[in-house]
């Protein structure tokens, strides 16, 4: 899940040869004159229950928020678009294709150990290993990382994987081509290492607090599932002379409501989400501690293209003319989000991408095309269409649910039963393929298009839909074999063409990310991918 511009910055990188990583890290930046409360903790809610604590079995924010405060990787993306050290220390490259690496010296992990170079090495290979069954396995391939598609594919062994620990401290990484964003990529959570020795010892029930070692800024030290989640300070951190709040606990609520009740009551101090049906009046009355971000992120609902009739691009195409994502962004919504008829953005990584035709028709204009795509589909008023809409529990969702339903059976005739599943339900679901449409929505792991494409691409891990198209798989191999900006975007054009003309998944809007946050808080700065990091906050005196 789920950046400030970073293209430029990439870009320089591929021209530069030789980069030596001397940024300062980003870390509580507490202005001179601030007073600090004297118990520096932090209540946050995280809105769903993660399925897992594990960086390769996870994929979404619910469980990046957190693996963030507890690992690290060799890079991190600042809220501008800078990228900095992290477990690496400095790099360089090599033609932009062989990447070295050099680790801190004496980083360790949270119990002490040395975090070394192999555990980098292992940890990639895990995740690209088929045993794993990563979400992510397709990341390192996506990376351009040698061999790192043909492993995920099972057709190679994860030994094989272009990476390789030069020594204790130094790592080198080799890519099949040039990769503009592959520093940002790299910044991704599910490329942290993690500990071979603790997962070989304990299996499954490594992440559990009694286990657990990380690399990042705080340590888990409770586990209540569906209660909460507490995280403390790491004093073995590299950079833990530049963290401030001692103590994090992360709560699983579900209810936005719930959410905004238990912030006035003084029990939390940022709340994850605004209710859509609250957020007129608490940004008359809450000021300034409503804080409302652009976000790099697409909410879809995605067809099992596999299964009838949803294997009938007429139908799938019928249901996207005919909903009003208008009203759905302005009225329903409200917040700032903008109706979408793109899986990407219309502006991302550099690259500005044209919508669909059908999208700048009149909805009548769109209502009569649906109409006559189902009609030559088998569908009309005597044999109906009928489906399972599945999301995940939250008020927001239903809401979204229950309009798009209304709008096809207004527009269209069609019934659209809602089912509602909790999060990591949903997600077995949609991994065995075991649903007819489901409510999901992608936030971008780096600022490129290919982040949100590469999700349709054949046999991508991430590809629930199991789209295949050959034409727009060739698009994005030749996106990013492209030397200028220019060039990726018209192959990124293609890509969101051929998704407008197949709609396995029907875009519904482009995010914005609200919050409340109390006044106290210090050094909130979500970034454009909608992450903000314990690490960088700070609590006021008040």
């Amino acid at each position: 899940m789920k950046s400030q511009p970073r293209t430029n910055f990439t870009l320089s990188l591929l021209t530069a040869g030789i980069l030596c990583a001397s940024a300062a890290s980003q870390a509580a930046n507490v202005p001179a004159g601030t007073q600090l409360a004297e118990k520096q903790e932090l209540v946050r809610n995280n809105g769903n229950e993660p399925a897992s604590l594990d960086p390769h079995k996870v994929e979404s924010d619910v469980e990046f928020n957190i693996l963030s405060d507890l690992f690290e990787g060799l890079v991190n993306v600042s809220p501008t678009g800078e990228i900095q050290p992290r477990l690496a220390e400095k790099w360089e490259n090599k033609d932009n294709t062989v990447w070295t690496f050099h680790l801190r010296p004496g980083i360790t992990w949270s119990d002490g150990t040395a975090i070394t170079a192999q555990d980098v090495v292992w940890s990639w290979q895990r995740l690209v290993d088929p045993k794993t069954a990563s979400p992510y396995a397709s990341y390192p391939g996506n990376m351009h990382i040698v061999n790192g598609a043909a492993i995920a594919q099972g057709k190679q062994a994860p030994d094989t994987l272009g990476v390789k620990a030069i020594n204790d401290t130094t790592l080198e990484v080799t890519l099949t081509q040039p990769n503009a964003a592959f520093l940002a990529m790299l910044a991704h959570p599910s490329m942290v290492p993690v500990d071979k020795v603790l997962i070989n010892r304990f299996g499954e029930k490594w992440t559990k607090p009694e286990h657990l070692v990380t690399s990042g800024a705080y340590t888990l030290s409770q586990w209540v599932v569906n209660e909460r989640i507490v995280a403390e300070r790491n004093p073995r951190y590299w950079d833990n002379a530049h963290t401030v709040i001692n103590k994090v606990t992360y709560l699983p609520i579900t209810s936005e409501a719930a959410d905004v009740n238990r912030y006035k009551a003084g029990e939390i101090d940022i709340v994850y989400t605004v209710p859509i049906n609250q957020f007129a009046q608490l940004k008359k009355t809450m000021g300034t501690q409503l804080d409302v971000s652009p976000q790099l992120a697409t909410y879809y609902y995605e067809f099992n293209t596999t299964r009838p009739p949803f294997n009938d691009v007429r139908v799938r195409k019928a249901l996207n003319m005919a909903l009003d994502k208008d009203i759905i962004a302005d009225k329903v919504l409200g917040q700032g989000q903008r109706p979408a008829w793109l899986i990407s953005q219309p502006d991302i990584g550099g690259v500005t991408l044209k919508t669909p035709d059908y999208a700048s028709w009149p909805m009548d204009k769109r209502i009569a095309e649906a109409k006559k795509l189902l009609e030559e589909a088998g569908f009309n008023a005597s044999h109906p269409l009928s489906f399972n809409l599945l999301y995940n529990t939250s008020e927001s969702h239903q809401r979204i649910a229950i309009a798009a339903s209304s709008m096809w059976k207004k527009n269209l005739g069609v019934e659209a039963k809602l089912q509602n599943q909790e999060w990591k339900t949903m997600l077995d679901t949609m991994h065995t393929h075991n649903f007819d449409a489901v409510r999901y929505a992608w936030i971008a792991d780096y600022d490129d298009a290919a982040t949100f494409l590469n999700n349709f691409r054949t046999g991508d891990s991430e590809n629930t839909s199991q789209y295949s198209n050959p034409d727009y798989d060739q698009a994005l191999v030749n996106a990013a074999k492209a030397k200028t900006t220019q060039e990726r975007g018209q192959f990124y054009q293609q890509a969101e063409d051929l998704l407008g003309r197949d709609v396995p998944a029907i875009p519904v809007y482009h995010y914005v990310r609200t919050h409340l946050v109390k006044p106290w808080v210090g050094g909130f700065t979500p970034d454009k991918l909608g992450y903000y990091y314990t690490k960088d906050m700070y609590i006021k005196k008040h």
